[in-house]
């Protein structure tokens, strides 16, 4: 599992912010992006080829709703994680939801804000946009599975790093994610 710093260092810093010290968020920046980097391209990696979206523009726009994230009562670095996984999820959410919009006539066209950055079918958008929908169904069924869905499958997190975050034992999250997958398979496939 890699660790970019002491947790300790980052929920401290978490809780500087938070107290209103602007210096604590450049700090904070600087010590986690190469960790915001690395989720963001385990994401992409996943995707299909004709996906173009650059790491950096998904770093950017998760990063840009982060810092709106102030008073987020933040516990520890890995709910600071748990939080920027979840941001990246709805940020690939809201794309492909103006992706499919946009394929229905609508006229967002121009508010696309990773605009040059990013090529996503319409079907690919429509399967995210479905995926999204299931995964908020599992979610009044059974939380933690899907947040063992949402850090690994958007926010690129390994068993252990999940595991570290949810505080559950590798073989809960093994377990969780065969059935997560399983259950979310079925209701993507009734919603098609």
């Amino acid at each position: 599992m890699t660790t970019i710093s002491a947790p300790h260092d980052v929920t401290s810093l978490l809780h500087e912010w938070r107290q209103g010290d602007n210096q604590a968020l450049d700090k904070l920046t600087a010590l986690v992006y190469d960790e915001l980097r690395r989720i963001a391209h385990r994401y992409l990696r996943h995707e299909r080829d004709y996906h173009t979206l650059q790491t950096t523009a998904l770093i950017n726009e998760a990063y840009l709703r982060l810092i709106n994230q102030q008073h987020a009562g933040w516990q520890n670095r890995a709910h600071f994680f748990a939080v920027t996984a979840q941001i990246m999820r709805h940020v690939l959410i809201d794309y492909a939801r103006r992706r499919h919009y946009a394929k229905r006539g609508g006229k967002e066209r121009e508010r696309v804000s990773l605009g040059d950055a990013t090529i996503m079918s319409h079907a690919r958008a429509r399967e995210l946009i479905e995926l999204d929908e299931a995964l908020k169904d599992l979610a009044r069924l059974d939380e933690r599975k899907s947040r063992v869905v949402e850090l690994r499958y958007f926010g690129g997190f390994s068993i252990e790093e999940t595991a570290d975050v949810l505080e559950i034992s590798a073989m809960t999250v093994r377990r969780d994610w065969r059935a997560a997958k399983a259950w979310l398979y079925i209701q993507v496939e009734r919603r098609k």
